[in-house]
């Protein structure tokens, strides 16, 4: 039997940037200084009009394939990560198919997914492998959430970025990936949610929770996105360890879903993780939603912090409510660290 490996990653982020200057400028009233010490955001890359999931996606396969030499007709299957699909049909994935020339022998879809994404996806591709079903799976996670956002919207402006990752998982002869550990709630699906754009009239579909105060298509309930994380996470990690029969002193990091700073630091707190143990990464360009793990371990990689053998628990949450985390082990080594 193979086992799916992470291999190589690549980010693209839109050219244009709002860094915390720019929307002070055009939002004199907002605390930028108060919003920077709760969300550890800088600035964040925000794609142009017309500027699509798919357009970033392909941007980082094709710097996937020039920079790591892959010669993109090893692709048997490409998975898509989104929840910002160019067209309600057909799935995006088939539209990149094309566009990157893969063969036509190469399976692709789509799943709608956010914050936990990362995991799930990672899941997927490790199961294909196991199955025999495919060898070499390039996986992207591509976002553009600004899409979804008004301008003036306080509360999610600052926080969230568009951009794509894009990561080569490949066939290989020991186990690097799993167990894998999943959850779901439903029940919160209001707290982080867009009514329109589907089949249901938004006047039918469910509720947010609470009321909203900017005309963002998009409404996020962000006091009950932090209960649940803080609810949900110290027991996954729990439930990932036991699964894979390991204690915390045998995890060298915890690679967690970049939501802000604040989220990361009460969970660092709830875990009674140290700092340098769960990094951060996302300063420069913000919540990216699925690539957020794809960002941090490209940076981690970029900077040392991630070495063949390095044992990670990944953890994903969110959106759903939506939650999933994995061991990891580092098999990949960068060419020029």
């Amino acid at each position: 039997m193979k086992f799916g490996s992470i291999g190589p990653i690549t980010i693209h982020l839109p050219e244009l940037i709002e860094d915390n200057d720019l929307l002070a400028r055009r939002n004199p009233r907002w605390d930028m200084d108060l919003i920077y010490r709760k969300t550890g955001i800088r600035e964040r890359h925000i794609a142009a009009e017309g500027e699509c999931a798919s357009d970033l996606g392909v941007a980082a396969a094709e710097k996937l394939f020039a920079e790591y030499g892959v010669d993109r007709k090893s692709i048997d299957f490409l998975l898509l990560c989104t929840q910002t699909p160019d067209l309600p049909m057909p799935t995006t994935a088939c539209l990149m198919q094309d566009r990157l020339a893969l063969p036509t022998s190469t399976g692709a879809l789509d799943f709608n997914l956010g914050c936990s994404g990362y995991v799930y996806g990672l899941a997927l591709a490790d199961g294909l492998i196991r199955s025999g079903a495919a060898r070499r799976i390039l996986f992207i996670t591509a976002e553009t959430y600004s899409k979804y956002i008004d301008p003036a919207d306080r509360a999610l402006r600052p926080i969230f970025g568009d951009g794509a990752a894009a990561t080569l998982v490949e066939a290989t002869d020991e186990p690097s990936l799993g167990p894998f550990v999943f959850g779901t709630d439903g029940r919160g699906a209001s707290a982080l949610m867009v009514t329109e754009g589907g089949v249901r009239p938004p006047e039918e579909a469910l509720q947010p929770s609470k009321r909203k105060r900017w005309p963002s298509v998009l409404f996020m309930d962000g006091p009950a996105l932090v209960k649940f994380t803080l609810d949900v996470v110290p027991p996954l990690v729990k439930q990932v360890l036991k699964t894979a029969n390991l204690d915390r002193e045998a995890v060298d990091l915890y690679l967690v879903h970049q939501a802000t700073s604040y989220m990361t630091e009460h969970l660092r707190t709830r875990l009674r993780i140290a700092a340098e143990k769960m990094p951060e990464a996302l300063e420069t360009c913000g919540n990216t939603v699925s690539s957020t793990i794809p960002v941090l371990i490209r940076d981690l990689r970029a900077n040392g912090g991630l070495r063949p053998g390095t044992r990670s628990l990944q953890i994903g949450f969110g959106v759903g409510l939506s939650w999933g985390g994995c061991v990891w082990t580092e098999t990949f080594a960068e060419p020029n660290v």
